[in-house]
C-alpha cells in the first residue's frame, strides 16, 4: 500500500500535461467526412500554413501542411460550409496515431484534432472592409 501511495505522489508533484494548438491558414482540398460504425460524423482536413522570414536581404516563404481530424456536429459543419481555399482557424490539440500495415510496416502520424474551428476570411479582405 505504501508503493502505491508513494506512486501517487509523485505522480502529482509531475503536475500536469499541456497540448495545445492554434493554427491559421487555408484548406489544401475540401474536407473530407465519413461515419463510424455508431454513426458519429468525422471530418479530415488538410491545412496549410504559409510563414514567411527574412534571410539576409530577402524573403522567403515557407509553408507547411497540417492533417486535422474534429468530430460530431462541427465534423458536420465544415463538410456543409467549407471548401478547398477557405481560410480557417483551428484551436486544438496534438494525437498520435500508431498503426501497422498490412505488410507488417509500423506507421505513425501525428495530426491536429481540432477541439474548435472558426471559418475566417482573409485578412486583406477584413482589413478594406
Amino acid at each position: 500500500m505504501k508503493d502505491k501511495a508513494e506512486e501517487d505522489r509523485r505522480e502529482m508533484d509531475r503536475g500536469p500535461d499541456y497540448n495545445k494548438v492554434i493554427l491559421m491558414g487555408n484548406l489544401t482540398n475540401d474536407p473530407e467526412i465519413r461515419y463510424t460504425p455508431s454513426g458519429a460524423a468525422v471530418a479530415s482536413l488538410r491545412l496549410a500554413v504559409n510563414n514567411r522570414y527574412r534571410q539576409k536581404d530577402e524573403f522567403k516563404d515557407e509553408v507547411s501542411y497540417f492533417d486535422i481530424v474534429t468530430f460530431g456536429k462541427q465534423a458536420e459543419s465544415c463538410a456543409e460550409n467549407l471548401t478547398k481555399g477557405r481560410y480557417i482557424l483551428i484551436d486544438g490539440r496534438l494525437q498520435e496515431r500508431r498503426w501497422e500495415t498490412e505488410e507488417g510496416q509500423r506507421r505513425t502520424e501525428i495530426e491536429v484534432v481540432a477541439n474548435q474551428i472558426y471559418f475566417l476570411e482573409k485578412l486583406k479582405q477584413l482589413g478594406s472592409k
